[in-house]
């Protein structure tokens, strides 16, 4: 895992390092060391970036202490400068001032930028070097390119660890630097990773690749650089501890896909049923983008959102029925051969909850919001198990072509006060994001049961009205769960965990109301 030539220091780290290293800032010293002891419970490999500290050196006192009353922990001391994308604004002899401090009292591990140790004389790296082990870095904030003459730079100087963090601008960068690190993890001991959104694959994947560890954020807003996840999100939601070259790779292609909650419910679902498997959020902006990492990664399986579930069909080497029918795919499997092969699960999504509800869906009248595809998705599977159908869309034409399709009825908005539905099915974005639009007013629902496939917010101003009419509510996050757990029985070949799954949906949920609430606070 080290270098040979390393000096004594280096041989006291352990031979196996914990995978994740958290990196801790504060606006002060007293600061960050109260985060770190907040931490180093379950954290036993932390990094103190210095640089964060307004006057560092007035501040090690204090990191004394903390080492001192934590022998077991491992600390990277980092004091990067502001022309290498940090925050310290002293010069280069301060900055190796800082960390020679550092390292002297007690800090394994010191991390310096390449533009830094390329302007000192090798006896003051050597001097470092001696007091503690060595990361040398290199950060590229503009893109993924040039890693291996980038590698070849930094083996000019000595260190225990080489250290290089890149940009993904695609998904594809990942790729790259896990290729670059499975090459040559074999001939140095290396930490890569991308930043950005996009680089989120390489934090999770990069460790099975040959990456020594990553980084994590404390948490939400204090990510020491763009994309860090959170050591919670690591360790709890992708598991990273046990991701290893037999892990398989699922994840929710879209653009965007940031506010999705499947990688939370389906690592959750993976969890539950002791499956190997890790499930990414991939922020595609192009198919292509998209394809190439499937066939290199690979990735097994892919939930398929906006704006890709019609794209998507003409790279499929085939699809189910309903795919077919409804001209959207939804669920991705990639099978041993390479070959890929589409599923639509929204319609699990709407039927199951249903049939939970009604004794039979045969002959049932259901009313669907809508001609997208969500609600043709809606359609074609409750005209299958027999039901009544009647759409109504903004655009009359536009419904009467699904009817026709399905064989359904599409209705005016006018005729609604003649019709008593058993069903009535939000399939339209209207009410999405905690506004106070709804598809329907209160006068027009007229239903036993009133399902709004939207899950955020929980709940919609529609299902809050038809509250008020007498009606029973079905929220989104049911349809959401549903179709995510036929989409894990697709995959997998086992059922899916669907009350653990709808569990984690609902407490993620709350999460996102006490930091929307929070965020209202402190707007006020």
């Amino acid at each position: 895992m080290l270098s040979a030539t390393a000096p004594t220091p280096a041989r006291l780290l352990p031979l196996r390092l914990p995978r994740v290293c958290v990196a801790v800032s504060g606006s002060d010293a007293a600061d960050l060391v109260e985060k770190a002891e907040a931490l180093v419970r379950d954290n036993s490999f932390l990094e103190f970036r210095l640089d964060y500290i307004s006057k560092p050196a007035l501040g090690l006192p204090r990191v004394k202490h903390f080492i001192e009353t934590h022998p077991g922990t491992m600390l990277i001391a980092t004091c990067r400068r502001v022309a290498s994308g940090g925050k310290f604004r002293g010069s280069i002899a301060a900055q190796l001032d800082i960390l020679n401090k550092a390292a002297a009292l007690g800090c394994q591990v010191v991390d310096v930028e390449l533009q830094t140790a390329q302007k000192v004389k090798p006896a003051q790296m050597q001097k470092l070097r001696a007091r503690s082990a060595l990361i040398l870095s290199f950060h590229d904030f503009r893109g993924t390119k040039k890693l291996d003459e980038t590698l070849e730079k930094m083996r000019a100087i000595p260190a225990d660890f080489y250290k290089v963090v890149s940009t993904a601008k695609t998904l594809s960068d990942n790729v790259t630097m896990m290729q670059f690190l499975a090459r040559e993890a074999a001939n140095h001991s290396l930490i890569g990773v991308c930043m950005g959104e996009q680089g989120l694959i390489s934090r999770v994947l990069g460790v099975r690749a040959g990456s020594v560890f990553t980084f994590a954020a404390v948490g939400r807003g204090e990510e020491t650089a763009p994309g860090q996840a959170t050591a919670q999100e690591l360790r709890s939601v992708y598991r990273i501890e046990q991701v290893d070259a037999a892990t398989r790779v699922y994840g929710v292609a879209g653009d965007p896909v940031a506010h999705s909650l499947s990688p939370a419910i389906m690592n959750a679902a993976f969890r539950r049923e002791n499956v190997n498997a890790v499930y990414l959020p991939l922020h595609a902006k192009t198919l292509k983008d998209l394809l190439y990492c499937v066939r290199e990664i690979p990735i097994h399986g892919l939930s398929i959102t906006m704006p890709y579930k019609e794209a998507i069909i003409s790279h499929l080497d085939n699809t189910d029925s309903h795919t077919t029918k409804i001209g959207a795919c939804n669920t991705v499997v990639r099978a041993q051969d390479g070959k890929l092969y589409g599923f639509n699960t929204d319609t699990s999504g709407v039927v199951r909850p249903l049939e939970r509800r009604l004794a039979t869906l045969q002959d049932a009248k259901i009313l669907v919001l809508g001609a997208g595809g969500a609600a043709r998705a809606a359609v074609f599977g409750l005209r299958e198990r027999g039901a009544e159908v009647y759409i109504l869309n903004r655009r009359m034409a536009t419904a009467q072509k699904l009817a026709r399709r399905a064989h359904a009825r599409a209705i005016k908005r006018s005729d609604l006060k003649k019709y008593a539905f058993d069903v009535i099915i939000n399939a339209t974005p209207v009410g999405m994001g905690n506004t106070r639009e709804t598809p329907l007013q209160e006068k027009e629902i007229n239903a036993r049961y009133v399902f709004d496939m939207i899950y955020d917010p929980v709940e919609t101003r529609l299902l809050k009205l038809a509250r008020q009419r007498g009606a029973q509510v079905i929220a989104g996050v049911e349809m959401f769960v549903h179709q995510a757990a036929r989409q894990f029985e697709i995959w997998t070949g086992k059922p899916a965990p669907q009350d653990d799954m709808l569990q984690v949906v609902a407490l993620a949920m709350q999460e996102r109301a006490r930091a929307a609430e929070t965020t209202a606070a402190k707007v006020r």
